[in-house]
């Protein structure tokens, strides 16, 4: 058995290193040095899309842990306006949440834009802020998930549970 000199199992190491750094790019251009960045503004959770959608892509994250009660600072961020007479944005809070501020913002052609939108929880549960964006004819709805306490989201049965003689649980569903 050969040990090869630490200096060349360095020289592999940050070889390897040096090669995977394009793979991490996020092909964001110029984004991420216009200004300083936290750890934070990297954690933004882009949106679903459809493909008949608005177009525009939309991103967010929760600047604070959701609280009954107290405001949660929704980050919100827009690419991909194209059409030249902008887009609109409309907020709407679902049960158990309720928007603080201005519920409608015009977003500009050809630019990101960044928002912040506060939420306040109104119990522990999950609720949903609804997003929707409208360019050019075409709306999006992005519903973004506020998740306060560990109260897990409450599912409506329609069924009745019942244990067959094996004792496997099942859901008895009337037919429509």
């Amino acid at each position: 058995m050969r040990i090869r000199p630490p200096s060349k199992i360095f020289m592999t190491w940050l070889a390897m290193a040096a090669l995977s750094v394009p793979a991490m790019a996020d092909g964001v251009p110029g984004a991420r040095h216009a200004k300083s960045t936290s750890h934070r503004e990297a954690s933004m959770t882009t949106a679903a899309r459809k493909p008949n959608d608005s177009g525009v892509t939309v991103q967010y994250r929760l600047d604070a842990v959701p609280q009954a009660g107290r405001g949660t600072p929704v980050v919100l961020q827009f690419e991909d306006v194209t059409d030249p007479e902008g887009a609109t944005v409309r907020f709407r809070a679902g049960a158990g949440l309720t928007v603080s501020g201005s519920d409608t913002l015009t977003l500009p052609a050809a630019k990101r834009t960044s928002a912040t939108v506060t939420v306040v929880s109104e119990r522990e549960g999950r609720a949903y802020l609804k997003v929707f964006v409208t360019q050019g004819g075409a709306t999006s709805v992005i519903s973004i998930p506020i998740q306060t306490g560990t109260a897990p989201p409450v599912l409506k049965s329609s069924g009745e549970l019942k244990t067959t003689p094996e004792g496997e649980n099942i859901i008895m569903m009337p037919a429509k």
